[in-house]
Parts: C-alpha cells; structure tokens; sequence
C-alpha cells in the first residue's frame, strides 16, 4: 500500500509528542477477568494473549522485536478503562484495544490528543469508519451498523424478502454500546416496512422478566439481540423459558460464544446470532499455539477456554494488531515503532485470504482491507447457530455485506456531526 504525504507528515508532526520509538512493541491490554462481563472478557483476552505469546515464543516476536502485552483490569467499567489508558500509555503504548463500547467513546478524543490509535474492532463508534474525520481511530472488519443490516438481510431472506408488516424486537443493553443499532434499524424499517419495538436492559442484565412478558404478549417475528456478559445467557433462558422459538432469536457478535447459550442446556438450540470470523479449532494455527503455548505451560488464564468463539475472537483482535504491525515496519522500514507509524500500519493493513492461509486459518474469515478514508473494513457478516446436542456453533450462510445504500450515508452524517461538534477539519485522502 501506498504512503501517502498526509501520513509522512502526520508522523513528524506527532513524533514529538509521543516520544522516541522503543525496542519493543507495547501493546496494553485492557481486560475484565472479574465482574459480570468476566464470561465474555475471559476468553478474549486469552485468545488475545495467547496469540502474543506465540509469536514471542515461536518467532521472538514481530520480526525479531518482542510483544510486551500490559495488562490492565478495567472491570467493564468506563471510569477504570480511562483510568487503564492514563496509566499505561507512558510506557510507549502503541495502541488500544478497549474491549468496551463505553470506553471507546472516552478514549476518542484523549488518544487522537495524545497521537495514539484506537482500534475498536467491530464495536465503539460506527462512524469512526470514516477515516476522513477519525484519523486515529479504527472499528474494521466491521461496524455495529453492518451487522444490524446484515442480521435484517438474513431476516429477509428468511422471509422470501418480504417484511412488511412483520413486527422485529430490538432487545439491547442500556448503554452506548446497546444503543448503537437503534439509528440502522429504524431507518431499515422504513424501508422494509417492519415494525420496531425496543426493549432496553439494565446493567449488568440479569433481570429480564419484564421484556420477556412483553415479547411472550407481543408475539414479535424475530427478536435482535445486542448483549454482552451475563445479559446474554440470561435472556437466552428467558427466551426459552417462554417458548420463544430460538431460529427467530439472532445476537449481534458479541450475544454469540458458547457462555451465552450453554446455560439454558437444550433450550437454547437453534439459536443464532452474526459473526465475523469462523467457530472452532479446526485450524493449522491451534497446531503451533499447543507446541508453543499449551504445552509450554505458557497458556493464559485457566487455559480452558481454548477453541472457543470469543477465544478465537480474541486471536483475530491480536492478529489485527501484530499484522498492524508488521505493516508499520515495512512502511518505515524500522522494526521499532511509534504509535504514529503504528497508526499507519493499521490505516495501510490487508489481510487477505492467502495471508489468513500463511497465518495457519485457511478460511477462517474474509480478506480485510483498510484505507485512509475507509477504517471499518469490508463490513462483511455471515450468521451461525448454536447445536445444543453438539454443543457446536455452526456457520449456516456465506459472508454478505451490509446494505451500504443505508449505512454509508448514516455513517457520513453522524461523522460530520462530531467533526462540527469536536472542530475538526476533515482530511483529504487524495494521493
């Protein structure tokens, strides 16, 4: 990929301000192993540590340059994530992976100040897609409002593509995070033709009973998930509990790993929510990580998380950065980084299908490209469901790509709308 002037001359001018180059690449983690979000948090920063430990172990690192991960327990919680960002991004920081939507909206403005990026991976703000406004900020393979689309799409495709008249449940966590769909879904309506009901749920999301009277009453055709940590198992059973047929109940990314089905046994089958990344072990990778890491004893955690699908999501965050990386480096020809060259690394990364194949995960998920103008990616989603005899998360449709008639122009507004709100100039990603 091309190195633009603008990228050159954003790296002398943040240079200064983020200090020298060091040698080695810190990358933070900021995790929650405790709390009710500890089910989710759990696997992915094991995946995510795992695959670090890897390369140092297999490779000595990223071209000879040793990975030091920093940890940092945020608890889920906004206040501490900041907290996390204050505290680690002297130690030569060269980007963040908040793990949270909440902490994502804190952490836009104070790291495009500080010159570090973000890399929100299909979560946080869906118009910092647009690079043209959010330089320093990154949410590919995908965006909130991709998956909304394509989850619609595999409605209307189940409905011979139809939905006029048909009645949707939006069931969501009542935070920024739950609240991302909202926007895509009503403008999706307008244009099939459904009916929209939102059911917000309280933090953490153990008490549901009242939405699921609702839904039980109301008869929606589908219901959408947008949940996380406990919420989801919980309304998982809930919707069992109530007979809800569960082909009609699909989660967003993040309602889908086996902590949120598994509790509600055999009620849970059928169960289906979007991905972006295939389920599983099946791959040459999991060959090296149990020579290197398992049976090194160098595992994260417990180590019994291995396989599962938030473990592997964490492996596609860590794959994301190191292949950043590994970008950085050749763009600027140095093995050791600054988080403005590091910022250019993800701005310029490819991940295609042969490179999944090198890195041990042969169609593991679909080739990603990233541009100056463009930082969520390719936006592609497909669905899996859950076979609870199994006990197996099972892709059942190909990668589709959201509607782009909807989501690019509400992506544009709102970007433009922060650009106003924050003063920001919009740049131009012309050669």
């Amino acid at each position: 990929m091309r190195l633009t002037k603008l990228i050159a001359a954003t790296a002398v001018a943040t240079a200064c301000a983020v200090g020298p180059a060091l040698a080695e690449l810190v990358v933070p983690l900021l995790s929650y192993r405790t709390g009710p979000y500890a089910p989710s948090g759990i696997p992915y920063a094991d995946g995510y540590t795992d695959y670090f430990t890897l390369l140092n172990e297999r490779d000595g690192g990223i071209n000879g340059e040793p990975v030091r991960l920093v940890e940092c327990e945020t608890g889920y919680n906004t206040e501490k994530g900041v907290e996390c960002y204050e505290s680690t991004k002297g130690e030569g920081a060269l980007v963040y992976h908040p793990l949270s939507t909440g902490i994502t909206y804190q952490l836009i403005p104070k790291a495009t100040a500080d010159g570090i990026p973000v890399h929100s991976m299909g979560y946080g703000r869906t118009s910092a897609a647009d690079g043209t406004v959010f330089e320093w900020i990154f949410n590919y393979p995908g965006t909130y409002w991709d998956a909304a689309s394509i989850i619609v799409k595999h409605i209307l495709d189940e409905e011979g593509g139809d939905l006029n008249g048909k009645k949707l449940a939006l069931i969501y966590h009542n935070s920024a995070y739950g609240k991302e769909p909202i926007r895509t879904l009503e403008e999706l309506a307008k244009k099939h033709g459904y009916e929209l009901t939102l059911l917000p749920v309280d933090h953490p999301g153990q008490e549901q009973k009242s939405q699921w009277l609702q839904i039980r009453r109301d008869r929606p055709d589908y219901v959408i998930m947008w949940g996380w940590g406990v919420m989801n198992a919980v309304a998982v059973q809930e919707a069992a509990n109530i007979r809800y047929p569960m082909d009609h109940f699909i989660g967003v990314w993040w309602s889908g790993s086996e902590n949120d089905v598994m509790p509600a046994g055999q009620g849970a089958d059928g169960y289906k929510s979007i991905a972006f990344h295939a389920p599983g072990s099946d791959f040459p990778l999991y060959d090296d990580l149990k020579k290197h890491v398992y049976d090194a004893g160098k595992a994260a955690g417990a180590g019994d998380q291995i396989g599962s699908v938030l473990y592997n999501r964490g492996m596609y965050a860590a794959i994301t950065i190191a292949e950043g990386i590994r970008k950085a480096q050749e763009i600027h020809d140095t093995k050791e980084l600054t988080p403005a060259q590091m910022r250019d690394g993800l701005e310029n990364s490819v991940i295609s299908e042969e490179r999944w194949a090198e890195l041990g995960l042969p169609g593991f998920a679909p080739a990603v490209e990233v541009s100056c103008a463009n930082h969520g990616g390719p936006g592609l989603g497909a669905i899996q469901q859950w076979n609870a005899s199994e006990k197996t998360w099972t892709l059942i449709t190909d990668f589709v790509g959201s509607d782009r008639e909807v989501v690019d122009p509400l992506i544009k507004e709102d970007s433009a709308a922060y650009a106003q709100e924050a003063g920001i100039t919009p740049r131009s990603c012309d050669s």
